[in-house]
C-alpha cells in the first residue's frame, strides 16, 4: 500500500497584530475593516504567508509589534527570506483599508494602505492585486499552496465573523 503524499491543508485564523507563515499548505482567513492584510507568495517555492495590521507606523517608543504596518510588512518579508525566498520571486496582494464615517472620523484605512504600498515598493515587491478602500468590511481566505484568495465584502462585521466561527456564519 502506498502512502498518501498529498498536502494536508490546515485552517488558521489570522488575528490583528499577527503574521503567519505556515510550513505546510494552509488556508489563512481574516476579517478586515480599516485594517490591512498583505499576502506574500513565492511562485518558485509555491509558499506564502500573510500579516494583518491595524495602524500604519509605529511612532515614539512604543513596543514594536505587528499591530503596525511598518513592522508587520517588513517582518513578513524577512520571514519569507528566512524560508529561502528571493525578493525577485515574491508577489504581494493587499486587502482592506475601508473607511466608514459612522465608525471613525479619521481615515486610518488610507494611511494603512499607503504604508503597505510604500514598504512593498521600497523592497521592490510587485503588488499583483488589491481589493482596498470603500466602506465595506472584508472576509479574506488565502490558500497558501495555490495562491487562490477569496474575498467576501460585508456591510457590517458580526461577532460570528470572528474565529471560531459560529451561528450565522
Amino acid at each position: 500500500m502506498t502512502q498518501d503524499t498529498r498536502p494536508v491543508v490546515q485552517d488558521y485564523f489570522l488575528r490583528p497584530g499577527f503574521i503567519y507563515l505556515p510550513d505546510r499548505p494552509t488556508t489563512i482567513s481574516t476579517v478586515l475593516g480599516s485594517s490591512v492584510a498583505v499576502s506574500l507568495y513565492d511562485r518558485s517555492l509555491k509558499a506564502g504567508g500573510m500579516n494583518h495590521f491595524l495602524f500604519p507606523y509605529m511612532n515614539g517608543r512604543e513596543k514594536a509589534t505587528a499591530l503596525y504596518g511598518n513592522v508587520a510588512v517588513l517582518t513578513l518579508i524577512r520571514m519569507m527570506a528566512g524560508n529561502g525566498s528571493k525578493p525577485s520571486n515574491l508577489e504581494a496582494q493587499v486587502f482592506g483599508g475601508a473607511f466608514n464615517t459612522e465608525v471613525s472620523k479619521r481615515d486610518i484605512g488610507r494611511d494603512n494602505l499607503r504604508a503597505a504600498r510604500h514598504i512593498l515598493s521600497r523592497q521592490k515587491i510587485k503588488i499583483v492585486s488589491e481589493d482596498v478602500g470603500g466602506e465595506l468590511g472584508r472576509k479574506i481566505v488565502f490558500n497558501t499552496s495555490t495562491y487562490e484568495i477569496g474575498i467576501l465584502k460585508v456591510g457590517r462585521l458580526r461577532e460570528s465573523d470572528w474565529y471560531p466561527y459560529a451561528n450565522d456564519r
